[in-house]
């Protein structure tokens, strides 16, 4: 047995696949009932009631050489056959009237089922079964394609969606709002007719049927929607009611919206080959089935075989059934006509009518509705269905997709998960004092965001259709913008604004198509930064894919993040402002550097990861530069560096991570440099020159060959920063301790150091002290000397920091707030070095050592 409720989900899909069904679908099913019926009536008549009565018309057989008499009369015992009419009186003796046969009744019996099969043709005896089989063959292709399984879950998809866009209170809302808006409409123009215009025709109190329709089924859908008074006076007092959906609502509504836009169902072709089907079939039942009309007839003459068992040749048979069957027949024949017209007319339905294409024209008609999208494919055939059933129903349905309306429900969701007090909980304050908010995967800006006044810093990333409005003027402290994969639109009153207050923009994109156009009209741009492909494609002659920046007068620094092959010449657009430049070109190689000779008045030049070989010859022409990083290159020679004798500017030079192998004299003419970072080269020995550089504060030589320090190095009395950390060092020279007292850092990590010189005691100024892995089999008490160290300047291992005198571990494990620029590299040790103890942690530790 099956409980209702497991009846229930069949009975549910039946109930939602009507609504599929158009009016000609639904005839033709109960033409199909009918025709089932009457199939199942004849057989039903001719398993019960079906037979033929035979009486013989022919004088007996008889045969010369058989002993047996073939005309027997019926002896009084006999049984009299019950086919031949009798008029027998009670008290008379029996007369016999008519022909008298001499057959029993067994004999009629038997020839009766003789001729039944030898006399009926086909068509009376199978007519009732085949028209029974017809009749479900029929049946089952009326709804194949509702049950088709590539096509039966997604309309069943469907129908779901569309049964939650009639329940969802957001299609009532926007209903309710196109109706009232509607009546509103029809209410201007009543009042603009003539006065004479209303006598004639009245008023009427529903002004179109889809208003109608879609305010009474918004009312019955949902009980929170409440609509105004149908009277127009009502309607034109009344203010707009605002109707709010809770989250919950606002979620489901959302969900819906991105199932109908990705459902794409594919029942076109199925239903027009059921169509056809049934057309071809309806057609062939007819053809062969109207000449059997002919056949169906009442009296049948047979010629048995067995006449020596009946004794007679021929026989008279009557069909008892052969009246109606015939009836039957001609119903069946009707039905199935009617039927073939339906599909005839389905089949031109079909091909007559644009079913891959759906436009909502009735609804285009209102005003707040006139945004809804024309529908393509299959999508739009399953709409033309539902709109054959009703078309209430594919309005409810469009309401989901007008961008309007998907517009209106974003800004109401948005508004309730990203208000005003999230996002200020979501602000935080940098090292710098600024305001910063960060909003990743939105698919719009939430409209509280124009709200922060005191925000300086917006980052925006992964939003989809974001979009600065005129509310953008509320935003008085934004001064910084991040778009990371964000094309943003604009309106003309938001880009006044972000032209006079815009001072920081950073662009992240794929392509250069992706940058908006309005950033290269925001005149108040100080810097701009730019992270993507800007290259055009067509070789080194082509221009770069952004154009003009004339209009950037005020811009001071340009960072480009992408794969250029040559310096754009449309810099000296910007020429007049444009101080800092900066190219991080991602391996690609920079071929032509000439557009940098426009840009004189630079101050600073990076051009990194360019797979440089040289030192550009454009550099000649930027007198004013300070400073210059070519790190991640592939220089290999340095010889260039007497062309640079004139930069005289030039006191920052990065040169790191590239493939020098040795360093000419020739860097002696850089006489203003302050900062010469050669590290991760392949350096293997200094040049005395190096040293006449009176004026150098740090100087890097990390990751190189070198075997030793020349004692030259004595010439650099302000030196504060040494780097020279993985070189293969054993010793450093005693002069490095007593003129260089300027001393704050010193790296020597990663050497082969045997012995520190005691004379470090004379680096009073040095704070951070690096000597991990070196060869060291003790540490100098002098360190205790070094009144920087304490508070975890020292970096080195720890058995080795056991080595020292207790007072002078309890002296550089004293804890000292950093001063000075070297605040920020006063960190704590690593792993591999010291950690910080107390004063009463290395008690400890000195009554051990004395116990040992």
């Amino acid at each position: 047995m099956f409980s209702l409720s497991e009846l229930a989900p069949l009975n549910q899909h039946q109930s939602q696949s009507k609504l599929l069904k158009p009016w000609w679908e639904v005839f033709m099913d109960y033409l199909v009932v009918l025709m089932l019926m009457t199939s199942v009536l004849a057989c039903t008549e001719q398993l019960s009631r079906d037979r033929v009565v035979c009486v013989a018309s022919d004088p007996p057989v008889t045969a010369n050489t058989s002993h047996r008499n073939l005309n027997v009369a019926p002896t009084p015992s006999s049984k009299p056959p019950t086919d031949i009419p009798l008029n027998i009186s009670p008290n008379l003796q029996p007369t016999a009237r008519g022909r008298r046969t001499h057959l029993v009744y067994q004999q009629y019996v038997y020839i009766s089922q003789v001729c039944y099969h030898e006399a009926l043709p086909l068509c009376s005896r199978f007519f009732p079964y085949m028209a029974l089989l017809q009749s479900l063959v029929l049946v089952a292709s009326g709804s194949f394609w509702l049950h088709f399984p590539h096509t039966s879950s997604r309309i069943e998809q469907f129908l779901a969606i569309l049964a939650k866009c009639c329940e969802s209170p957001w299609t009532s809302q926007a209903l309710s709002n196109a109706a009232r808006q509607e009546n509103i409409q029809e209410r201007k123009d009543e009042e603009r007719r003539p006065h004479h215009a209303s006598f004639a025709t009245p008023p009427s109190p529903c002004p179109s049927t889809v208003s109608c329709n879609s305010t009474v089924s918004s009312v019955s859908l949902d009980s929170r929607v409440h609509l105004p008074s149908s009277k127009p006076s009502v309607l034109a007092d009344s203010p707009r009611q605002v109707i709010s959906l809770d989250k919950s609502d606002g979620e489901q509504a959302r969900a819906l919206f991105e199932r109908v836009r990705k459902f794409r169902p594919l029942a076109f072709h199925v239903y027009l080959a059921q169509t056809i089907f049934k057309l071809l079939m309806g057609t062939l039942i007819v053809s062969y089935t109207i000449p059997l009309l002919s056949s169906f007839s009442f009296s049948h003459t047979c010629h048995p075989e067995e006449q020596l068992l009946v004794g007679y040749a021929t026989f008279e048979c009557i069909h008892v059934l052969s009246s109606l069957l015939r009836k039957l027949l001609v119903a069946y024949l009707t039905l199935l006509g009617l039927y073939g017209l339906l599909n005839f007319y389905t089949l031109c339905w079909i091909l007559h009518s644009s079913l891959r294409q759906y436009s909502f024209h009735s609804l285009k008609d209102l005003c707040s509705l006139r945004d809804v999208p024309d529908l393509r494919n299959d999508l739009a055939f399953l709409i033309h269905m539902l709109d054959q059933y009703d078309p209430l129903l594919a309005q409810r349905l469009s309401v989901f997709l007008s961008p309007v309306s998907e517009s209106r429900l974003l800004e109401e969701s948005l508004e309730r998960r990203w208000g005003e007090e999230k996002l200020h909980a979501m602000t935080a304050v940098d090292a710098d004092g600024c305001s910063r908010l960060q909003l990743v995967a939105l698919p719009r800006l939430p409209p509280a965001l124009f709200t922060l006044s005191q925000l300086q810093v917006l980052k925006l990333e992964l939003i989809t259709d974001a979009r600065f409005t005129a509310q953008v003027a509320n935003m008085t402290s934004l001064r910084e913008l991040h778009l990371y994969h964000c094309t943003a639109a604009v309106d003309p009153s938001a880009l006044a604004v972000l032209q006079e207050r815009l001072e920081v923009l950073h662009l992240t994109f794929t392509h250069a198509s992706e940058i908006p156009s309005w950033v290269f009209s925001l005149r108040s741009l100080h810097e701009l930064h730019l992270s993507g492909r800007l290259s055009s494609e067509g070789g080194v002659g082509r221009s770069w894919a952004l154009g003009s920046l004339r209009q950037l007068r005020h811009l001071r620094v340009l960072v480009i993040r992408g794969m250029l092959q040559r310096i754009p010449g449309e810099l000296y657009e910007v020429a007049g402002s444009l101080v800092r430049l900066e190219v991080y070109n991602e391996g690609t190689r920079l071929l032509v550097l000439t557009g940098l000779k426009r840009v004189v008045d630079l101050t600073e030049l990076h051009l990194q990861d360019c797979q440089l070989e040289r030192l550009p010859s454009a550099l000649l022409a930027l007198t004013n530069l300070h400073t210059l990083n070519l790190q991640h290159n592939n220089l290999r020679t340095l010889e260039e560096l007497l062309s640079l004798a004139h930069l005289r500017r030039l006191s920052c030079l990065r040169l790191a991570y590239n493939r020098v192998l040795a360093l000419p004299a020739s860097v002696g003419v850089l006489r203003g440099l302050e900062l010469l970072d050669l590290s991760n080269n392949q350096l293997q020995s200094l040049p005395p020159a190096l040293f006449t550089l009176r004026c150098l504060r740090r100087l890097l030589l990390a990751g190189n060959l070198l075997e030793e320090l020349p004692a030259d190095v004595k010439a650099l009395k302000l030196l504060s920063e040494l780097d020279l950390s993985g070189n293969r060092l054993e010793s450093l020279p005693a002069e490095l301790f007593s003129n260089c007292l300027e001393l704050r850092t010193l790296n020597v990590a990663h050497n082969s150091l045997s012995v520190l010189p005691r004379g470090i005691a004379a680096l009073s100024q040095l704070c951070r002290l690096d000597l991990r892995s070196n060869s060291l089999e003790e540490l100098p008490a002098e360190l205790g000397c070094c009144s920087g160290l304490p508070g975890g300047g020292l970096l080195v291992e720890n058995w080795l920091f056991l080595s020292l005198p207790p007072h002078v571990r309890d002296f550089l494990s004293h804890s000292c707030a950093p001063t000075g620029a070297y605040s920020e590299s006063h960190s704590r040790p690593e792993s591999d070095s010291f950690p910080y103890f107390s004063p009463t942690q290395w008690s400890f530790f000195s009554a051990l050592e004395s116990q040992i």
